[in-house]
């Protein structure tokens, strides 16, 4: 599993599979967030698939799916809200870790 870690407090990666639920969870990740709307591609696991994984393995969600950066603006809020109260460092994730980058860059910029 690839990640970049953007700062102390968020890290991005590409899609990831429940199967990815453990090594997240070891590393010491406490929130995953999904940056990509459902059904984007064939194939691709649900975001209640992940969550529900995640949740079982005692980690927080939180679903904040953008397509373009005026998304970015819509949820850079909430964002904002979930890293500041997060007990730990947030694994977030899309379908190549940009659009989660840009969701970072956004919440950093207009802060």
């Amino acid at each position: 599993m690839q990640m970049k870690k953007l700062d102390d407090r968020v890290t991005v990666a590409p899609q990831i599979t429940v199967g990815d639920i453990p090594a997240i969870k070891a590393a010491g990740f406490t929130v995953v967030m999904c940056n990509r709307p459902d059904g984007e591609e064939v194939g691709q696991p649900t975001w209640a698939e992940i969550s529900a994984a995640a949740e079982a393995a005692g980690l927080a969600t939180s679903f904040l799916p953008m397509s373009n950066r005026e998304d970015a603006f819509a949820v850079m809020d909430e964002f904002r809200r979930v890293v500041d109260e997060a007990p730990g460092p947030v694994f977030a994730y899309c379908r190549s870790g940009a659009r989660c980058e840009i969701l970072w860059m956004t919440a950093q910029a207009n802060a």
